[in-house]
């Protein structure tokens, strides 16, 4: 898994996933990397999931963390370029109701 991440507005970051977000991938450095994002006062985070070649309920269950860290935050999580499996798995356990999606992260800024 490898994660980077950049500012797109004023209090809001997108963070770029790529490779299989599963157990012993490294997947905890999500939860991290939000908290620190957060600590510096972001408020909204656009996961790009574009380049997720595999996700399992651990890469999910970090999501979960993320969310709930930005909710007590006052803020909100958006998620872009899932697509296929990865977009299915979403479904499947109804956080796609959870989450905004969007086709692509620039679509997620513009929201």
């Amino acid at each position: 898994m490898e994660i980077q991440h950049e500012p797109a507005a004023p209090g809001t970051e997108i963070v770029t996933l790529s490779g299989k977000l599963m157990l012993g991938s490294g997947t905890e450095r999500i939860a991290e990397l939000t908290d620190e994002l957060v600590g510096q006062g972001t408020r909204t985070l656009i996961f790009d999931l574009s380049g997720v070649t595999a996700l399992d309920s651990t890469g999910v269950g970090q999501f979960i963390a993320s969310f709930n860290r930005l909710a007590a935050a006052g803020g909100e999580m958006r998620m872009a370029g899932a697509e296929g499996h990865v977009l299915q798995t979403f479904r499947v356990s109804r956080l796609d109701r959870m989450f905004p999606f969007y086709a692509s992260a620039a679509e997620a800024v513009k929201a």
